[in-house]
């Protein structure tokens, strides 16, 4: 069942059956180095699946989706929103890891304009951040050209990260 449609992506809820492609997407040594410290074992990847799985029916609307390239059928990363806590404030962050043979064909922007365009349309979110590695300059762009603002530095567990937050527009004036 496919979540969410755009002109080149499809989301879908991940599965099982998604394990090994999600390990092979955390085994790149570039596609996790703003992400995981260490690169993600099959059972710490297994363990993450199970996890976002569970999230579907304990946070409904939020989660990590399969994300698929329409015109191939194939897996090619992980997207979503999710619920976090940073320096006791709730939050729900904008989140998307595509393998690196889609890097450059601006999919990451399409997947993350998606997203916003969900979050706040159809969960009438207040606001959507972003938690980047201020080395990730490529995810700084896409945060920037979805109107996103860097509000403070933050450290979410996974070392200092750069915040960037957009309120929902249809807030304005309130």
């Amino acid at each position: 069942m496919y979540f969410l449609e755009t002109n080149r992506l499809i989301f879908r809820q991940l599965t099982l059956d998604d394990l090994d492609e999600l390990y092979s997407l955390y085994g790149n040594p570039n596609v996790k180095r703003y992400v995981y410290e260490d690169a993600m074992t099959y059972e710490e990847t297994s363990d993450e699946l199970k996890w976002s799985i569970d999230v579907y029916t304990s946070q409904p609307g939020f989660g990590l989706w399969g994300t698929i390239l329409r015109e191939t059928n194939e897996f090619i990363g992980r997207c979503g929103l999710l619920q976090w806590t940073i320096e006791e404030h709730p939050e729900v962050e904008l989140t998307y890891m595509l393998a690196e043979k889609y890097w450059g064909r601006g999919l990451g922007t399409e997947a993350a304009r998606a997203l916003m365009k969900y979050g706040f349309e159809e969960l009438k979110l207040p606001r959507l951040i972003c938690c980047i590695n201020r080395e990730n300059l490529a995810s700084i762009r896409v945060a920037e050209t979805l109107g996103m603002t860097f509000e403070k530095e933050v450290d979410t567990g996974e070392g200092p990260e750069l915040l960037f937050a957009k309120a929902n527009p249809s807030n304005d004036g309130e």
